[in-house]
């Protein structure tokens, strides 16, 4: 078991403590924010001290601070350089982390959802993939990639869930105002599409348009609705928001 650290505590860092924790592995974290720090700590035992304290006392480091903050708290720290850093920050470049974290070298990249805790969840992994695996598999795989710009495209496609929450909630909405069961509308949506994609086969390339093109077929509701969707522009719509969110990354 490693000692971790946890730098910025917040929406991802909770589900990463809990399930470090649930491992085994002994958890500090940040007092920031202190809300869900004590909450930790409530519920888990974990320690709580400040940034320095934290990285005193871990092998193992999770950086999950917001990107635009990352220099200002990591700058006046001390690292050491048997140190491991696993960075959740988009846009803090492998360059930039070798400078605010020297003389700490051994580093890896990745993109978690809240939902890691319960497993399921893929991990884009740019760096010392090996550590993530160590600390994340079986229940969430990792996926390696080859350099910065295709875990940038990465990071653009974990983008789209909550685009496609947003989507759901427009037709939860209209279910919703055809019913007069808003409940009802929201269970049912979000049961139809779960239970699809967990039935899905995955890993296979081209298996999505393949599930598509099974369901809409020639005369079809299925197909009336993926036609429409391309006819009004949603597919371009959601290319241009992907390359955007990549040259944002980029830069």
């Amino acid at each position: 078991m490693s000692r971790i650290g946890i730098i910025g505590t917040g929406h991802i860092a909770a589900p990463i403590a809990r399930l470090m924790a649930s491992k085994g592995h002994e958890i500090c974290v940040t007092e920031r924010n202190a809300q869900v720090s004590e909450a930790l700590k409530a519920e888990l035992g974990v320690g709580v001290g400040t940034p320095q304290e934290v990285l005193d006392g871990s092998d193992i480091v999770f950086l999950c601070l917001r990107p635009h903050i990352a220099e200002d708290v990591l700058s006046p720290l001390t690292f050491r350089s048997d140190q491991q850093i696993v960075s959740v920050m988009a846009a803090v470049s492998q360059t930039q982390l070798a400078t605010l974290c020297a003389p700490a070298s051994n580093f890896v990249r990745t993109i978690p959802l809240g939902f890691l805790q319960t497993g399921g969840c893929p991990l884009a992994a740019y760096g010392n993939d090996r550590l993530l695996a160590e600390l994340f598999e079986p229940e969430n795989p990792v996926v390696k990639v080859a350099d910065e710009t295709a875990l940038n495209a990465h990071f653009a496609i974990c983008a789209m869930v909550p685009g496609l929450l947003d989507l759901m909630a427009t037709g939860a909405g209209w279910l919703a105002e055809q019913t007069g069961d808003e409940h009802g509308a929201e269970f049912y949506t979000t049961q139809l599409m779960s239970g699809f994609l967990e039935a899905t086969q995955k890993g296979q390339a081209g298996q999505l348009a393949t599930e598509r093109d099974a369901l809409a077929t020639e005369g079809t509701l299925s197909l009336q609705m993926t036609d429409t969707l391309q006819s009004e522009g949603a597919h371009d719509a959601l290319r241009s928001a992907l390359t955007a969110i990549g040259k944002r990354l980029e830069t």
